[in-house]
C-alpha cells in the first residue's frame, strides 16, 4: 500500500471535513475535563464536629459548644474537635479534670457554608473513614487504568469509532446511576465504570483524530484542540460546582450533558486508516470521497484493493514488545507518561503546589486557575511542535519540569518566600503539563497502526498507576514537606534524558505495522 499521508494529501489540511472532525472530537473531550476531576468537590470534606447527644441539641449555643467539644489545633488555627467530644459537659473551675472524651457515636455535623453535601457527608467519610475519600479517587483512576487497557485492545480490532462511543454510553449511564447509590461500595463500584469509560473515551478520541488528520492538523488537534478542550472542561468544573452545590443535582449536571453526544455518531467518520490497516479498503474508500465531497475536492480514487498490504491477524499487549524497537519505545514512553500524570494529578489537582495555601481556602478559584494554568501549557506545546523536533520538545519540558521541581523543594520556607516557591512549582506543573500533550502526539506517531489505540492506552494505564498512587503519594509530605517534590524532580529528570533517546518522528510518516517502527537515536 502507498503511503497513507501522501495518498489522502488531496484533501488538503484544512477542509471542512477535517475542521468538523477537529471540533467535534475536541468537544467530546471537555466533557473529560469537568467528569474525570469532580472528585475535587464531589469528595470535599467540609468543616465538622461531633453531632452532640439528642438531649442536648437545639438547647446549646454556640458560646457553649466549647463546653462540649475539645479544641485541637489544625493548621496553625483552633477548631473544635472533629472526631472527639467531652463525655460529660467540662466546667470553667480549675481544679476540675478534664472530662474524658468519647468518638462521634451519634455522628456529625457538617458546615453547610460552603456545601449542601458531599459524598463525605453523605456516607460520613470521616475520622477512621476518612481514608475512604482518596480511596474513591484513587477507584476512579482504577477504572481508567482497566479502561485504559481494554480500549486499546478493542479499539485495534473493532475500531476506534465503535470504542468511543461505546465509552460514551457507559460513562453517560453508570454516571446517572451514581446519583442513585445507596451506599458508599455502590458508589465505588459505579464510579469505577465511570473511570473505564472515561479512559476509553479520551484515548480511543485522541488516536481517532490523529489517524484522520494530516501531519500538520495532528500537532494543533493533539495541542489546541483535545488538550485544550480538557482545560476549558476543568474550568467548567468550577462552575457547575458553584451553582450545584449538592453532590446528586452536580453529578447529574455532569453527566446528563452527555446525551448531546449520541448524534455524533452521524457525523465522525471511523479511522480510514484503521480500516486500510484490516483490508476494508471499501468503506475507507467511502469516507475519502464523503471528505472530498465536504472539502469540495474531487476524489482522485488513487487507492484500490490490489494497493493493500493486508496483513490482517490479532494483535495483544505483548506485541508491544515483539521486537527491540517497539520494546524500547514502549519502555521510555511508559516511563514518561506515568511521571506526567503523577506530578499533574498530585502537585496540580490536589492543591496546586505544596506552598500556595489552597489559594485562601477557595475550592472554586483553584479549580479554575489550575484549568486556566494548563491552556498555557497546552499553548506552549503547541509552539514547541512547531518550532523544535519531537525529541527536544518533550525532553525540554521533562528536564525543565524536574529542576524546577528541585528549586522548589530548596526555597527556605518563609512567609516571604513563599511566592518564589509557589511561582516554581506552577511553572512546574505548566512544564509538565504542556510534556503530557506533546507525548500524546509523539507516542501516537511512534507506534503502528496496527498496535497504536494499544500503545498508547497502555501509556494511559501506567499513567492511571501513578494517578491511583497519587492521593498516597501526597502523604509522603507528612514526614518531610519536600520530599514528594524531591522524589519526583529526580525522576522526571532521568525520564526526560532517557526521552532524548527516542526516534524522531517529525517529518515521517506514520508507521502502519510493528516492522516499520523506528530504532532508538543512540
Amino acid at each position: 500500500m502507498q503511503d497513507y499521508d501522501e495518498a489522502i494529501a488531496f484533501l488538503g489540511d484544512w477542509g471542512t471535513f477535517q475542521r468538523t472532525v477537529l471540533f467535534l472530537l475536541s468537544l467530546i473531550v471537555l466533557h473529560n475535563g469537568y467528569t474525570g476531576l469532580s472528585m475535587v468537590f464531589l469528595a470535599d470534606t467540609p468543616q465538622h464536629h461531633c453531632r452532640l447527644p439528642d438531649s442536648l441539641n437545639g438547647t446549646t449555643g454556640e458560646a457553649n459548644l466549647s463546653s462540649l467539644l475539645p479544641v485541637e489545633e489544625v493548621d496553625g488555627e483552633m477548631i473544635y474537635s472533629r472526631c472527639r467530644r467531652y463525655k460529660t459537659p467540662a466546667t470553667d473551675d480549675l481544679n476540675a479534670t478534664t472530662p474524658e472524651t468519647e468518638p462521634c457515636v451519634d455522628g456529625w455535623e457538617y458546615s453547610t457554608e460552603r456545601y449542601i453535601s458531599t459524598i463525605v457527608t453523605q456516607w460520613d467519610l470521616v475520622c477512621e473513614n476518612n481514608w475512604k475519600g482518596p480511596f474513591t479517587t484513587s477507584v476512579f483512576f482504577l477504572g481508567g487504568l482497566c479502561g485504559s487497557l481494554f480500549s486499546g485492545q478493542f479499539s485495534d480490532r473493532y475500531g476506534r469509532k465503535t470504542t468511543l462511543f461505546i465509552g460514551i454510553t457507559v460513562q453517560l449511564v453508570f454516571g446517572l446511576l451514581e446519583t442513585a447509590s445507596q451506599s458508599w461500595e455502590m458508589f465505588c463500584v459505579l464510579h469505577f465504570v465511570v473511570g473505564f469509560g472515561s479512559s476509553s473515551i479520551y484515548i480511543s478520541t485522541f488516536v481517532l483524530g490523529s489517524e484522520i488528520l494530516s501531519k500538520s492538523a495532528r500537532v494543533a488537534f493533539g495541542t489546541l484542540g483535545i488538550s485544550m478542550f480538557f482545560a476549558f472542561g476543568y474550568m467548567l468544573l468550577s462552575l457547575a460546582a458553584y451553582y450545584a452545590r449538592d453532590w446528586c443535582m452536580l453529578t447529574l449536571a455532569l453527566f446528563l450533558p452527555k446525551i448531546l453526544y449520541v448524534p455524533f455518531w452521524w457525523f465522525i467518520p471511523e479511522s480510514p486508516r484503521w480500516l486500510f490497516s484490516h483490508g476494508r479498503v471499501k468503506e475507507a474508500e467511502a469516507i475519502l470521497q464523503t471528505a472530498a465531497k465536504k472539502n469540495g475536492i474531487r476524489y482522485p480514487g488513487m487507492i484500490s484493493e490490489k494497493d493493500v498490504t493486508n496483513n490482517i491477524r490479532a494483535y495483544n499487549f505483548l506485541d508491544l514488545f515483539r521486537t527491540s524497537n517497539i520494546r524500547n519505545i514502549s519502555i521510555i514512553s511508559f516511563l514518561c507518561f506515568m511521571l506526567c500524570c503523577r506530578f499533574v494529578v498530585t502537585i496540580g489537582y490536589y492543591g496546586l503546589s505544596l506552598n500556595t495555601s489552597n489559594l485562601y481556602g477557595d475550592p472554586y478559584i483553584n479549580c479554575c486557575i489550575s484549568g486556566f494554568s494548563e491552556i498555557g501549557a497546552y499553548l506552549v506545546a503547541w509552539w514547541l511542535l512547531h518550532k523544535a523536533s519531537r525529541r527536544i520538545a518533550n525532553s525540554s519540558m521533562l528536564l525543565v519540569g524536574g529542576a524546577l521541581l528541585l528549586l522548589t523543594s530548596i526555597v527556605p520556607a518563609s512567609k516571604y518566600l513563599h511566592i518564589i516557591a509557589t511561582a516554581l512549582a506552577m511553572i512546574g506543573k505548566l512544564s509538565i503539563s504542556a510534556t503530557f500533550a506533546i507525548i500524546f502526539v509523539y507516542s501516537s506517531e511512534l507506534y503502528p497502526t496496527v498496535v497504536r489505540n494499544m500503545g498508547i492506552g497502555t501509556c494511559c494505564m501506567t499513567s492511571r498507576i501513578g494517578a491511583i498512587l497519587a492521593p498516597y503519594f501526597v502523604y509522603l509530605g507528612t514526614f518531610n514537606k519536600m520530599l514528594p517534590i524531591i522524589i519526583m524532580g529526580i525522576l522526571t529528570l532521568i525520564a526526560g534524558v532517557l526521552s532524548l533517546i527516542l526516534p524522531e518522528s517529525r517529518e515521517v510518516s506514520l508507521p502502519e505495522i510493528i516492522e516499520q517502527v523506528q530504532p532508538l537515536a543512540w
